[in-house]
């Protein structure tokens, strides 16, 4: 909850989240910040390390969006209803998948955007 509260904070969005909204106020944030604008290297690395964020926050409350949820429900629901899949967990870059038949399976290099569309 902290987390999502500081990304909405971070793009002054209050309330649900909406896509063409979010994409916006990304938009501009990364003009404003991008690291190219800086000519000092100081204010280039901090420059760098705000769009990092910035590019995280993006991406996780695009995940968390009520359209991005509702869009990949079905796809969602068929993959757990048809697979075969047990459990699934991720930790760092691993995501580990247990199979109804006891089975369990280890992927590595896992980037997390993949695991979150899982």
């Amino acid at each position: 909850m902290k987390r999502i509260a500081e990304f909405k904070k971070l793009y002054q969005i209050s309330g649900e989240i909406d896509l063409k909204e979010l994409k916006s106020a990304y938009r501009t944030a990364m003009k404003e910040c991008h690291p190219d604008k800086f000519p000092n290297s100081e204010d280039a690395l901090e420059a760098e390390n705000k769009s990092k964020k910035m590019i995280e926050a993006y991406h996780f409350l695009v995940s968390i969006a009520p359209e991005t949820i509702s869009n990949n429900k079905s796809d969602y629901l068929e993959t757990m209803t048809k697979s075969n899949i047990h459990d699934f967990v991720y930790k760092n870059i691993k995501l580990e998948v247990t199979f109804l038949d006891g089975s369990v399976y280890e992927y590595f290099g896992v980037p997390k955007n993949v695991y979150q569309k899982f």
